[in-house]
């Protein structure tokens, strides 16, 4: 069987549709599954390639709309026609579900019996646009309340005809080399400030005083940047940590691709973040992580309980306040994520 997966961005939501491989790869074992992907998120997919993921189709719809008539344009769009329309699918699912998933996903070849399908409407707090229906073979209903992640799964299996019954699966677990690497530096925990929205940012003061925090028992800070605004605070809280004479408290990491930003954070003993697609990678990793709210939006993009095991605590939690959650709420949920919690008494509240 082969499969085209239409989820061209954002960061967040292609980390979000990543299960949907490991999800068909169960259902039919030795699928060949294609992905058309924004460039700038296609680093994320490299885990994936050899590992049930045959072909990332990547393209840049964003550049393009700006200068759509241009002699590099056009080249561009000519080539990834090609490579696109190169092989025939038995399915292709837009799991976008906006015009321009539809458009690409109309393009796709088909195999004699082939289908496409799409979603039939939207889902609360997402995007949809009514062509991703018009141009599908079998368009879905979903349930309008459901989790970011559920969405995707539950369209494919649906589409496919296979049942869903097992906890999301990533497939960007810890390579062997790269848990060898954690085990002699897991002091390190990642924070994640950057947003591209200033409404889902926590306050710069608070990093300090969750920092110094970490730093107090041992914890060591890395802080990622992906803009020179991000570059700006994470050298601004490293400043602050490593103000105090003696080794390094913070160090700021380069500006990476995703593919390593993605291995760095698996060295981490842990990630500490905003509502962001950094964050969402973490839990892809499921490494322990918090992720902070300032809008009630958790329920359709924040961690899932469970994902260590029904009978294991959370690794990972999410927490809600508003304007914003306090330190101490941060702290309090980033002790339940540890898996061997020392005694309350070695923990000093903030």
């Amino acid at each position: 069987m082969k499969i085209l997966l239409v989820k061209l961005s954002s960061l967040g939501d292609v980390v979000h549709t990543l299960p949907v491989v490991q999800d068909i790869l169960v259902a039919h074992p030795g699928a060949q599954i294609d992905w058309v992907v924004e460039k700038a998120f296609a680093p994320l997919l490299t885990p994936l390639r050899g590992a049930g993921l045959q072909r990332v189709i990547s393209c840049e719809l964003r550049r393009w709309r700006k200068s759509p008539f241009s002699a590099a344009t056009r080249s561009a769009w000519r080539a990834f026609r090609r490579e696109l329309q190169s092989q025939r699918y038995d399915a292709v699912i837009d799991l976008q579900g906006l015009t321009k998933s539809a458009l690409l996903a109309w393009l796709a070849r088909l195999s004699p019996g082939g289908k496409r399908y799409a979603m039939a409407n939207q889902t609360e707090g997402s995007g949809y646009e009514a062509p991703t229906r018009w141009l599908a073979d079998v368009a879905i209903v979903l349930e309008p309340h459901i989790h970011a992640v559920q969405r995707g799964r539950e369209l494919s299996a649906r589409a496919l005809g296979y049942p869903l019954d097992t906890l999301p699966a990533y497939g960007l677990n810890r390579a062997p080399a790269h848990g060898a690497i954690a085990q002699t530096a897991p002091e390190m925990i990642a924070f994640v400030h950057g947003s591209s929205r200033a409404d889902k940012q926590w306050p710069q003061e608070n990093w300090i005083t969750l920092g110094r925090q970490l730093n107090a028992l041992g914890y060591r800070i890395a802080l990622p940047h992906g803009s020179a605004d991000e570059l700006a605070t994470s050298q601004a809280i490293a400043t602050a940590l490593n103000a105090e004479a003696g080794p390094a408290r913070a160090t700021v990491w380069p500006r990476l691709p995703l593919d390593e930003l993605t291995q760095n954070f698996a060295q981490c003993a842990g990630v500490i973040g905003v509502d962001s697609g950094l964050s969402h990678i973490a839990v892809a990793l499921d490494v322990p992580h918090v992720q902070i709210y300032n809008f009630d939006t958790a329920w359709r993009t924040g961690p899932l309980t469970g994902m260590a095991g029904a009978d294991a605590p959370p690794r990972q939690r999410s927490v809600f306040a508003q304007p914003t959650p306090s330190v101490q709420a941060v702290w309090d949920a980033w002790l339940s994520c540890q898996p061997n919690l020392p005694s309350v008494s070695e923990w000093q509240p903030l």
